[in-house]
């Protein structure tokens, strides 16, 4: 029998966010296919898991493009949500911060290809079946994309720019199939690895608290829903007041 809940496909599903947004949308009844560079992990909660998991490596190109082909096959020729959640943000021997004197090139390209072309493999191969089901795609962009940030390096904060240009794009030229396009852009989110200095940040926010993977699982919740049904083209800043 035809599966009627409706579809969303995330990327960079196993941690912080990205499993916060898996439980957020199960939760709502959704149907969630999971992808991401890693199996799938036999602790999750959810039912279904394993058969709606892809394991791609997203930052390799040609791994992206053929990953197409095999999403199509687990979707039923429609997708009401595609959430473009994969990142990456190399560190340098000692953990420190990758400026753009110091970011090896095979890096950055590494970078891009996850962060921001990715995403655009993805929605292009799957348009079809976004305007069959008159979707939405929401890009994870980041704080680190309009201002330089003392943890994530050069090669993550342009790729997130980039991300947040590419949105615009999207909606522009995704509105006329009736698939919305925005971003999310979180700030300091309390997730298992948190960079050593992330208090000082703290202290400073408006909020002086860590945002938590639920409440930005919550804004692509309502951008992938009925409720946002006229907004596309917007960036939200997810952050506490960070941005201001």
């Amino acid at each position: 029998m035809s599966d009627s809940r409706k579809t969303m496909l995330l990327t960079g599903a196993s941690r912080g966010i990205g499993h916060a947004t898996v439980r957020r949308f199960n939760r709502e009844g959704w149907r969630v296919i999971t992808c991401s560079r890693f199996p799938f992990p036999e602790e999750c909660p959810w039912g279904g898991g394993q058969e709606n998991h892809v394991e791609i490596d997203l930052s390799d190109p040609a791994a992206a493009i053929n990953g197409v082909g095999i999403i199509q096959e687990k979707l039923e020729g429609r997708l009401d949500a595609l959430v473009n959640n994969a990142g990456i943000s190399p560190k340098g021997p000692g953990g420190e911060r990758l400026s753009t004197l110091t970011t090896d090139l095979v890096d950055w390209g590494k970078v891009f290809h996850v962060n921001f072309f990715s995403s655009v493999v993805l929605a292009r191969g799957l348009r079809e079946e976004l305007a069959a089901a008159k979707g939405s795609v929401v890009n994870v962009t980041s704080i680190a994309g309009s201002r330089v940030h003392p943890f994530a390096g050069a090669a993550y904060a342009t790729s997130k720019a980039a991300l947040a240009a590419l949105t615009r794009e999207m909606a522009h030229d995704f509105g006329p199939l009736g698939v919305r396009v925005n971003a999310i852009a979180p700030g300091e989110v309390e997730t298992a690895i948190l960079s050593p200095g992330t208090e000082k940040i703290v202290e400073d926010l408006p909020m002086r608290r860590l945002g938590q993977p639920e409440e930005v699982a919550a804004a692509i919740y309502f951008l992938c829903s009925d409720e946002s049904s006229y907004i596309s083209g917007a960036e939200i800043e997810v952050n506490g007041a960070q941005h201001v």
